[in-house]
């Protein structure tokens, strides 16, 4: 009995070709939640079909490039090449995450406290 023989993984060369062959993004100021947002009034003509489908998900307001990721069934990897692309062409603004608000220090929460306290 000879042994199954493995199967090929038909996902490949789709990662390859969606790039152009590329392998990193023209940005290295991307990362995982980054927020994408579709650029209004530009043309989808001559975009790939998944570029042009990045720009459909996106316009219905700011998305991560982990959701946008998710959306495409893509590598983060690669969705960070087609949106980089999209960005250098004018039809994708990305920007940084709304940073964390910073935790009040507990000594002046608590004098809030005791001074509601003592109105009340």
């Amino acid at each position: 009995m000879t042994p199954p023989r493995p199967r090929r993984d038909r996902g490949l060369v789709r990662p390859y070709v969606v790039t152009d062959g590329r392998a990193h993004p023209t940005r290295n100021t991307l990362d995982l939640v980054t927020l994408v947002t579709a650029a209004g009034g530009r043309p989808l003509d001559g975009l790939s079909p998944e570029k042009r489908r990045v720009m459909e998900l996106c316009r219905g307001g700011a998305l991560s490039v982990a959701e946008v990721s998710g959306h495409l069934g893509l590598a983060t990897s690669v969705t960070k090449v087609l949106i980089s692309d999209l960005v250098d062409s004018g039809h994708i603004t990305v920007r940084p995450p709304v940073p964390k608000a910073q935790l009040p220090d507990a000594r002046l929460l608590q004098e809030v406290l005791d001074g509601l306290r003592s109105r009340f």
